[in-house]
């Protein structure tokens, strides 16, 4: 239309002309008619709202203050976005239905997150509004509004832990692997904030092993980690046996996550206690880091949510986790 008539208006497309640069949803008033048409600018395509509209900006930042709830914070509004950010590091949670539902009433607003309980650092962004068109019709805003109220878009923090680590031993396990073990677990506690506060070492002995982890319990420990010199290839092996033997009880043995398959989830009174996987060894990510940021986060390790990692779960050539670990 011609730029008598633009007033108002919101510009579709991006104008440049010698130095003039308008970008595309540039609200034009007065002083950005004038300069259009100082340009040499006769006339430009641009959205009118109407009764009943409501602005991008404004609806993308309605929806991004109903869907989160704790562990996030909003930034500003821009182009019919708005980011959310973690304000800490911890697991980020949400009610996948409600964002889906959101995402279900119309093409024109879009909420995009990263993967459920995704690992993230304070000050990532996790979380984005964007709405497509220029405005939203206010009723079917609301009803984005009303899909989103039960989202409860959360990072949960990470509990520093205190871990107690024992490793058991055969002739040929070099003293080199279970120094770099030692160094690995460290770091790998150090990550979600926790430490660990003790190690021993034993033969690969039921006996020996359950009056170390007794031993442990008894100096006191937020999680109790054991790898054994091998891997634990059923229930009766040395480490589940260990764990039975001093009244524990086994939660899951084994995971559908690779690597990591090769876990063991349990606790022995109110401690929970894994027997870790070979690849616990690696700082490469596995199926170990899953159990423990869960368990870092507060979050329950059930069987039946051990069961539910399948999907998603093949970790090996997974390039794409680099881009939100």
């Amino acid at each position: 239309m011609p730029l008598a008539m633009a007033g108002g208006g919101i510009l579709a497309h991006s104008v440049r002309r010698d130095r003039l640069v308008f970008r595309k949803g540039q609200r034009l008033g007065r002083a950005e008619l004038a300069a259009l048409a100082d340009a040499g600018i006769a006339d430009v395509t641009v959205a009118l709202l109407e009764p009943g509209d409501v602005a991008e900006d404004e609806a993308a930042r309605r929806v991004a203050g109903v869907v989160q709830s704790s562990g996030v914070v909003e930034g500003a509004p821009a182009t019919g976005r708005v980011n959310l950010f973690a304000t800490h590091t911890g697991l980020l949670s949400f009610d996948q239905a409600a964002i889906d539902a959101v995402n279900a009433v119309t093409e024109d607003v879009t909420l995009a997150t990263f993967p459920l309980l995704a690992p993230v650092e304070a000050g990532r962004m996790v979380v984005t509004v964007k709405i497509i068109p220029f405005a939203v019709r206010d009723a079917v805003l609301e009803r984005c509004i009303d899909a989103g109220r039960t989202a409860s878009i959360t990072v949960r923090p990470f509990r520093p832990l205190a871990a107690r680590l024992i490793q058991t031993v055969t002739a040929d396990l070099k003293p080199s692997v279970m120094a770099k073990t030692s160094t690995v677990t460290a770091d790998r506690m150090a990550r979600l904030g926790g430490t660990v506060t003790g190690e021993t070492r034993c033969p690969h002995d039921v006996e020996r092993l359950s009056a170390d982890m007794a031993a442990a319990l008894k100096a006191g420990c937020d999680i109790l980690l054991v790898i054994g010199a091998s891997a634990i290839v059923d229930r009766r092996d040395v480490i589940p046996a260990a764990m039975e033997a001093l009244g524990g009880r086994i939660e899951r043995l084994g995971m559908p996550v690779d690597p990591g398959n090769l876990i063991l989830i349990g606790e022995i009174g109110a401690t929970p206690v894994l027997g870790l996987p070979g690849c616990a060894r690696s700082p490469a990510r596995n199926g170990l880091d899953w159990v423990l940021e869960r368990i870092s986060a507060g979050l329950p390790v059930t069987h039946d949510i051990v069961a539910g990692m399948g999907v998603g779960g093949l970790l090996i050539g997974r390039e794409e986790e680099k881009d939100y670990l």
